[in-house]
């Protein structure tokens, strides 16, 4: 796990010098053929990567985009229509028939299919009309890292094609440097917080929710800890009745219009005796997880879980778990 995790910098850079057309083609399509509905198509930490991915589209173009429930075509034969529909379908292995058997629906039925997948020769990358091999190369440990962080990176191309915004194409050329240095920043103090927990909350907002659903994930799969993800927002209706002495907290709070909130909320928790662990920008009040800044504000949540994974992955061990076999798990997951 902790090599593949390191190996997420290659993996982009991988990524950025391949399909360059092929984004730029499926950029132009959408431009030229608006969909009147969006759909992404994903299970586990491939729905953590679209759904940011769909943030990135609602916050920048206004565009709803809705997760499907994918039982609505495997287990209730739903028949959604599909004019003028675009499906986005994310996934490391391409093998899951539930992921699979929509994006084939849709494709049938006329809709614009699109599948962000590690295996090209997958089924669904068979069932999909257009393919963006994640190029993250072969994927062992069962707890995905580098797939995921090559997920962020082709939602956020897609967007960017899709804009033909050549800011955020320039700074996600320059990912693969900052994501080096992510990858050995020290986020040991979180070790030592967390050793002994066996419960947890994992707070992000905005574009860093997603990363922080993928944390509380990787915290259960590899640590055992009953690890929950709530939005910044959200965790005050309701949540934080749980919080008081000595209550762990992990709150991301990278650069955006969510992180004053985020830390506001930082604060709060802590003036109720809650441990708080601060991920934000270096020089941040608070701060003791160190973020590195990427090029483009939109981009941080990807140094975010870069910099997690090492240290999630030692959390693992320091509690005397493999986090290169976790419990009860496989690395390829079938659902029906």
């Amino acid at each position: 796990m902790l090599a593949e995790a390191r190996e997420a910098p290659s993996a982009v850079s991988r990524q950025l010098a391949q399909d360059d057309q092929s984004y730029s083609d499926f950029g132009a399509l959408l431009r030229a053929k608006s969909p009147t509905s969006l759909l992404t198509i994903a299970r586990g930490s491939s729905d953590h990567a679209a759904h940011f991915m769909a943030y990135l589209i609602m916050a920048r173009m206004g565009r709803l985009v809705t997760s499907l429930p994918m039982s609505l075509i495997t287990l209730y034969q739903s028949q959604i229509m599909c004019r003028g529909l675009t499906s986005f379908a994310f996934s490391q292995s391409g093998q899951s028939p539930d992921l699979v058997a929509p994006t084939r629906f849709f494709s049938d039925g006329g809709a614009t299919t699109a599948a962000f997948v590690n295996d090209p020769d997958s089924p669904l990358a068979r069932a999909a009309q257009w393919v963006f091999p994640l190029h993250a190369g072969e994927e062992t440990s069962v707890a995905a890292t580098k797939s995921f962080i090559a997920q962020l990176v082709a939602g956020a191309r897609l967007v960017a094609a899709w804009q033909d915004d050549l800011v955020l194409q320039a700074a996600l050329s320059g990912l693969p440097g900052v994501l080096s240095r992510a990858a050995h920043t020290d986020w040991s103090s979180a070790v030592d917080a967390l050793v002994g927990a066996d419960k947890l909350f994992v707070i992000g907002r905005g574009t860093g929710l997603p990363v922080a659903l993928e944390a509380a994930l990787k915290f259960k799969e590899t640590c055992a800890i009953q690890a929950e993800a709530f939005s910044g927002a959200e965790v005050k209706h309701g949540p934080m009745a749980l919080i008081d002495e000595g209550y762990p907290l992990l709150v991301f709070a990278p650069r955006g219009p969510a992180q004053a909130g985020l830390l506001s909320l930082a604060d709060e928790m802590r003036l109720r005796g809650a441990r708080v662990l601060l991920a934000a920008p270096p020089g941040t009040p608070g701060c003791n997880l160190p973020i590195i800044e990427t090029a483009s504000v939109e981009l941080d949540p990807i140094s975010t879980i870069q910099s997690f994974y090492p240290m999630v992955e030692a959390l693992s061990r320091a509690r005397g778990f493999d986090p290169d076999r976790p419990r009860h798990l496989n690395k390829v997951t079938r659902t029906q």
